[in-house]
């Protein structure tokens, strides 16, 4: 991979990478910026979507964004790892019960469940961190984050649509955001049920 300054006659982003390896990037940009941190730090699961955009893209019509690509899109700018194996907390996150998880079950979050946030527009988000910053997650179990993000997305089915992924408010997790009291997370404006 190598980080260049977009030219005017690149094809389309997703075709241009996966052709020729450069990966064009506004040197002015923290979006960019963000996008190339992540290249560098999940290189397979990067190459993993963008290898499956340039295999979705001749099949779709008049322009139109098929459900795989959404889900692809959806996680490259918003996506974030879940890496826990605790059922009870995995199955309050699944039910969108975030009370119960981030502020009942505190000290068992920290010590069981990590969130790394992979999304470039979410990292670029979190420069300014505001309550309503919610990614969409994958669940991994502990291990090469890089490789089992990469077989996470090579496995998807091809009509699998963004409802694959859970969201996760993540200025909700214990200590990324100030003010995290009871009120804090009965705010229905961003922890929906």
């Amino acid at each position: 991979m190598r980080f260049v300054p977009p030219g005017p006659e690149d094809p389309y982003y997703e075709i241009g990478v996966f052709e020729s390896g450069r990966v064009a990037t506004r040197p002015e940009s923290l979006h960019d910026w963000f996008n190339a941190l992540a290249w560098l730090a999940f290189p397979l699961t990067k190459a993993r979507i963008n290898a499956l955009h340039a295999r979705e893209l001749p099949r779709e019509t008049k322009g139109r964004r098929g459900p795989l690509r959404d889900l692809l899109t959806i996680f490259d700018e918003g996506g974030a790892i879940v890496v826990c194996s605790d059922e009870d907390l995995l199955s309050l996150l699944a039910k969108a019960s975030w009370r119960a998880l981030f502020l009942e079950n505190r000290e068992r979050v920290l010590g069981a469940m990590r969130i790394v946030v992979f999304g470039h527009a979410v990292q670029e988000q979190a420069v300014e961190p505001r309550p309503g910053i919610t990614c969409k997650a994958m669940v991994l179990p502990e291990g090469d984050l890089d490789s089992g993000a990469a077989r996470w997305l090579a496995d998807v089915p091809a009509g699998t649509s963004p409802k694959a992924l859970l969201p996760v408010p993540i200025f909700g997790y214990p200590g990324w955001y100030p003010g995290q009291d009871p009120a804090f997370y009965e705010d229905k404006r961003y922890f929906r049920p």
